[in-house]
Protein backbone atom coordinates (compact mmCIF):
# COMPACT_ATOMS: atom_id res chain seq x y z
CA UNK A 1 0.00 0.00 0.00
CA UNK A 2 1.36 3.43 -0.93
CA UNK A 3 1.54 6.06 1.81
CA UNK A 4 -1.44 8.40 1.70
CA UNK A 5 0.76 11.39 0.89
CA UNK A 6 2.03 9.65 -2.23
CA UNK A 7 -1.25 8.60 -3.80
CA UNK A 8 -4.94 9.27 -3.63
CA UNK A 9 -6.65 5.90 -3.98
CA UNK A 10 -10.15 4.71 -4.86
CA UNK A 11 -9.90 0.97 -4.21
CA UNK A 12 -12.44 -1.80 -4.43
CA UNK A 13 -11.77 -5.46 -3.78
CA UNK A 14 -10.57 -5.92 -7.35
CA UNK A 15 -9.94 -2.46 -8.81
CA UNK A 16 -7.35 0.14 -7.78
CA UNK A 17 -7.60 3.71 -9.12
CA UNK A 18 -4.66 5.87 -8.02
CA UNK A 19 -3.40 9.41 -8.62
CA UNK A 20 0.15 10.42 -7.74
CA UNK A 21 0.79 13.62 -5.82
CA UNK A 22 3.74 15.99 -5.42
CA UNK A 23 3.98 15.17 -1.74
CA UNK A 24 5.55 11.76 -2.24
CA UNK A 25 8.69 11.24 -0.19
CA UNK A 26 9.78 8.21 -2.18
CA UNK A 27 10.51 9.89 -5.54
CA UNK A 28 13.93 11.17 -6.61
CA UNK A 29 13.13 13.94 -9.13
CA UNK A 30 14.15 17.50 -8.27
CA UNK A 31 12.83 21.06 -8.50
CA UNK A 32 9.73 21.37 -10.74
CA UNK A 33 9.72 17.58 -11.19
CA UNK A 34 9.80 16.77 -7.50
CA UNK A 35 9.41 14.08 -6.77
CA UNK A 36 7.57 11.02 -8.13
CA UNK A 37 7.48 11.96 -11.82
CA UNK A 38 7.46 8.96 -14.17
CA UNK A 39 6.76 10.90 -17.38
CA UNK A 40 9.81 10.70 -19.70
CA UNK A 41 8.46 13.31 -22.15
CA UNK A 42 8.47 16.47 -20.02
CA UNK A 43 12.17 17.24 -19.61
CA UNK A 44 12.98 15.36 -16.41
CA UNK A 45 16.28 13.49 -16.02
CA UNK A 46 15.92 10.03 -17.61
CA UNK A 47 17.69 8.34 -14.69
CA UNK A 48 15.27 9.93 -12.23
CA UNK A 49 12.27 8.89 -14.33
CA UNK A 50 13.55 5.31 -14.51
CA UNK A 51 14.13 5.13 -10.75
CA UNK A 52 10.73 6.67 -10.03
CA UNK A 53 9.05 4.11 -12.29
CA UNK A 54 10.78 1.30 -10.40
CA UNK A 55 9.70 2.80 -7.08
CA UNK A 56 6.12 3.10 -8.29
CA UNK A 57 6.02 -0.45 -9.61
CA UNK A 58 7.38 -1.78 -6.31
CA UNK A 59 4.85 0.24 -4.32
CA UNK A 60 2.00 -1.16 -6.43
CA UNK A 61 3.46 -4.69 -6.18
CA UNK A 62 3.59 -4.90 -9.98
CA UNK A 63 6.42 -5.69 -12.40
CA UNK A 64 7.76 -2.50 -13.97
CA UNK A 65 6.86 -3.91 -17.40
CA UNK A 66 3.20 -3.72 -16.35
CA UNK A 67 3.16 0.02 -15.74
CA UNK A 68 1.78 1.46 -19.01
CA UNK A 69 2.11 5.12 -20.01
CA UNK A 70 1.58 6.47 -23.56
CA UNK A 71 3.13 9.52 -25.22
CA UNK A 72 0.04 11.72 -25.37
CA UNK A 73 -0.58 14.24 -28.16
CA UNK A 74 -4.21 15.36 -27.57
CA UNK A 75 -5.93 12.90 -29.92
CA UNK A 76 -8.81 10.47 -29.38
CA UNK A 77 -6.68 7.40 -30.15
CA UNK A 78 -7.07 4.31 -27.94
CA UNK A 79 -4.41 1.61 -27.44
CA UNK A 80 -5.44 -1.80 -26.11
CA UNK A 81 -2.93 -3.64 -23.96
CA UNK A 82 -3.01 -7.41 -24.36
CA UNK A 83 -0.57 -10.30 -23.99
CA UNK A 84 0.79 -9.67 -27.47
CA UNK A 85 1.70 -6.11 -26.45
CA UNK A 86 3.36 -7.35 -23.25
CA UNK A 87 5.46 -9.82 -25.21
CA UNK A 88 7.07 -7.08 -27.31
CA UNK A 89 10.36 -5.37 -26.56
CA UNK A 90 10.54 -1.87 -25.09
CA UNK A 91 11.07 -0.08 -28.41
CA UNK A 92 8.07 -1.77 -30.04
CA UNK A 93 5.92 -0.94 -27.03
CA UNK A 94 6.94 2.72 -27.24
CA UNK A 95 5.99 2.81 -30.92
CA UNK A 96 2.56 1.34 -30.19
CA UNK A 97 1.98 3.91 -27.44
CA UNK A 98 3.21 6.89 -29.43
CA UNK A 99 0.47 9.44 -30.10
CA UNK A 100 -2.05 7.69 -27.86
CA UNK A 101 -4.35 9.41 -25.33
CA UNK A 102 -6.34 6.48 -23.96
CA UNK A 103 -5.16 3.05 -22.87
CA UNK A 104 -7.21 0.03 -21.83
CA UNK A 105 -6.73 -3.60 -20.92
CA UNK A 106 -8.68 -6.69 -19.98
CA UNK A 107 -5.70 -8.21 -18.17
CA UNK A 108 -5.15 -8.40 -14.43
CA UNK A 109 -2.14 -6.74 -12.78
CA UNK A 110 -1.54 -4.36 -15.69
CA UNK A 111 -1.73 -0.71 -14.63
CA UNK A 112 -2.82 1.50 -17.51
CA UNK A 113 -2.40 5.19 -16.91
CA UNK A 114 -2.07 8.68 -18.31
CA UNK A 115 -0.05 11.77 -17.36
CA UNK A 116 -1.63 15.11 -16.58
CA UNK A 117 -0.74 18.49 -15.13
CA UNK A 118 -4.11 20.33 -15.35
CA UNK A 119 -5.69 18.16 -18.08
CA UNK A 120 -8.44 15.77 -16.99
CA UNK A 121 -7.66 12.11 -16.26
CA UNK A 122 -10.70 9.84 -16.58
CA UNK A 123 -10.39 6.31 -15.21
CA UNK A 124 -12.95 3.71 -16.28
CA UNK A 125 -13.91 0.16 -15.38
CA UNK A 126 -17.02 -1.95 -15.72
CA UNK A 127 -18.79 -3.71 -12.87
CA UNK A 128 -18.05 -7.14 -14.36
CA UNK A 129 -14.35 -6.19 -14.36
CA UNK A 130 -13.82 -7.12 -17.99
CA UNK A 131 -11.77 -3.98 -18.67
CA UNK A 132 -10.07 -0.97 -17.12
CA UNK A 133 -9.09 2.18 -19.02
CA UNK A 134 -7.32 5.50 -18.50
CA UNK A 135 -8.15 8.54 -20.62
CA UNK A 136 -6.24 11.81 -21.06
CA UNK A 137 -8.78 14.56 -21.74
CA UNK A 138 -7.23 17.96 -22.23
CA UNK A 139 -9.52 20.55 -23.73
CA UNK A 140 -8.76 19.28 -27.25
CA UNK A 141 -9.45 15.68 -26.25
CA UNK A 142 -12.61 16.80 -24.49
CA UNK A 143 -13.79 18.52 -27.68
CA UNK A 144 -13.08 15.26 -29.55
CA UNK A 145 -15.11 13.43 -26.87
CA UNK A 146 -12.33 10.99 -26.16
CA UNK A 147 -13.93 9.67 -22.95
CA UNK A 148 -17.20 9.01 -24.73
CA UNK A 149 -15.63 7.30 -27.75
CA UNK A 150 -13.43 5.17 -25.48
CA UNK A 151 -16.51 3.83 -23.68
CA UNK A 152 -18.27 3.11 -26.98
CA UNK A 153 -15.24 1.21 -28.31
CA UNK A 154 -14.70 -0.82 -25.14
CA UNK A 155 -18.35 -1.72 -24.67
CA UNK A 156 -18.45 -2.96 -28.27
CA UNK A 157 -15.19 -4.88 -27.78
CA UNK A 158 -16.35 -6.61 -24.59
CA UNK A 159 -20.07 -6.76 -25.37
CA UNK A 160 -20.90 -4.93 -22.15
CA UNK A 161 -23.38 -2.22 -21.32
CA UNK A 162 -22.33 1.40 -20.62
CA UNK A 163 -24.67 1.59 -17.64
CA UNK A 164 -22.32 -0.89 -15.93
CA UNK A 165 -19.31 1.39 -16.43
CA UNK A 166 -17.86 3.21 -13.42
CA UNK A 167 -15.87 6.43 -13.93
CA UNK A 168 -13.52 8.56 -11.85
CA UNK A 169 -12.67 12.09 -13.00
CA UNK A 170 -9.41 12.83 -11.27
CA UNK A 171 -7.51 15.90 -10.05
CA UNK A 172 -7.32 18.53 -12.80
CA UNK A 173 -7.99 22.20 -13.44
CA UNK A 174 -11.31 23.64 -12.27
CA UNK A 175 -13.58 25.95 -14.24
CA UNK A 176 -12.65 28.86 -11.97
CA UNK A 177 -8.98 28.44 -12.88
CA UNK A 178 -9.37 27.41 -16.54
CA UNK A 179 -9.44 30.74 -18.38
CA UNK A 180 -9.61 30.44 -22.18
CA UNK A 181 -9.71 32.69 -25.21
CA UNK A 182 -12.72 33.22 -27.44
CA UNK A 183 -11.33 30.72 -29.96
CA UNK A 184 -11.43 27.87 -27.43
CA UNK A 185 -14.97 28.78 -26.34
CA UNK A 186 -16.04 28.86 -29.98
CA UNK A 187 -14.40 25.49 -30.67
CA UNK A 188 -16.54 23.89 -27.95
CA UNK A 189 -19.67 25.62 -29.22
CA UNK A 190 -18.95 24.69 -32.86
CA UNK A 191 -18.59 21.04 -31.84
CA UNK A 192 -22.05 20.81 -30.36
CA UNK A 193 -21.37 21.43 -26.67
CA UNK A 194 -24.18 23.09 -24.77
CA UNK A 195 -22.20 25.99 -23.33
CA UNK A 196 -24.74 26.79 -20.64
CA UNK A 197 -23.57 24.92 -17.58
CA UNK A 198 -20.00 24.30 -18.78
CA UNK A 199 -18.84 27.90 -19.24
CA UNK A 200 -18.92 31.19 -17.41
CA UNK A 201 -17.64 34.71 -18.03
CA UNK A 202 -15.36 35.71 -15.16
CA UNK A 203 -13.57 39.04 -15.18
CA UNK A 204 -14.30 39.54 -18.86
CA UNK A 205 -12.77 36.17 -19.87
CA UNK A 206 -14.39 32.83 -20.64
CA UNK A 207 -13.86 29.91 -18.28
CA UNK A 208 -14.76 26.34 -19.23
CA UNK A 209 -15.64 23.47 -16.88
CA UNK A 210 -13.75 20.41 -18.14
CA UNK A 211 -15.06 18.27 -15.29
CA UNK A 212 -18.67 18.90 -16.26
CA UNK A 213 -17.87 18.66 -19.99
CA UNK A 214 -16.49 15.17 -19.49
CA UNK A 215 -19.19 14.16 -17.01
CA UNK A 216 -21.87 15.07 -19.55
CA UNK A 217 -20.27 13.09 -22.35
CA UNK A 218 -19.94 10.06 -20.07
CA UNK A 219 -23.68 10.31 -19.45
CA UNK A 220 -24.29 10.70 -23.18
CA UNK A 221 -22.35 7.48 -23.67
CA UNK A 222 -24.79 5.73 -21.33
CA UNK A 223 -22.93 5.87 -18.01
CA UNK A 224 -25.24 6.42 -15.05
CA UNK A 225 -24.71 9.70 -13.21
CA UNK A 226 -24.42 7.82 -9.90
CA UNK A 227 -21.55 5.80 -11.37
CA UNK A 228 -19.40 8.89 -11.98
CA UNK A 229 -17.13 10.13 -9.18
CA UNK A 230 -15.65 13.60 -9.62
CA UNK A 231 -12.65 14.14 -7.33
CA UNK A 232 -13.27 17.89 -7.35
CA UNK A 233 -9.58 18.69 -6.77
CA UNK A 234 -8.21 21.64 -8.76
CA UNK A 235 -4.56 21.13 -9.66
CA UNK A 236 -4.04 24.84 -10.33
CA UNK A 237 -5.25 25.89 -6.89
CA UNK A 238 -3.63 22.88 -5.18
CA UNK A 239 -0.30 23.19 -6.98
CA UNK A 240 1.62 22.46 -3.78
CA UNK A 241 0.17 18.95 -3.82
CA UNK A 242 -0.33 18.35 -7.56
CA UNK A 243 1.57 19.25 -10.70
CA UNK A 244 0.07 22.17 -12.62
CA UNK A 245 1.54 23.24 -15.94
CA UNK A 246 -0.22 26.60 -15.69
CA UNK A 247 1.58 27.18 -12.39
CA UNK A 248 4.94 25.54 -13.09
CA UNK A 249 5.12 25.74 -16.93
CA UNK A 250 5.25 22.66 -19.13
CA UNK A 251 8.79 22.02 -17.89
CA UNK A 252 7.54 20.30 -14.78
CA UNK A 253 6.41 16.90 -13.55
CA UNK A 254 3.16 15.12 -14.27
CA UNK A 255 0.54 13.34 -12.20
CA UNK A 256 0.28 9.64 -13.05
CA UNK A 257 -3.33 8.47 -12.98
CA UNK A 258 -3.48 4.71 -13.15
CA UNK A 259 -5.98 1.89 -12.81
CA UNK A 260 -5.60 -1.87 -12.65
CA UNK A 261 -7.45 -5.05 -11.84
CA UNK A 262 -5.88 -7.03 -9.04
CA UNK A 263 -5.41 -10.77 -9.42
CA UNK A 264 -7.04 -12.02 -6.22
Amino acid sequence: MLPIDSFLQYPTDEIICAFSTKRSRMGVSKENYSSLNINPFCGDEPAAVAENTTLLANALSLPQSRIVLPRQVHTDKLAFIDNDFLSKNEDNRKNLLDGVDAVATGLCNVCVGVSTADCVPVLLYDKDHTFVAAVHAGWRGTVMRIAQTTIVKLCAMFNCRPENVMAVIGPSISMEAFEVGDEVYETFADNGFQMEGISRMIGGRWHIDLWESNRRQLIEAGVYDDNIHVAGICTFRNYQNFFSARRLTINSGRIYSGIFKKLL
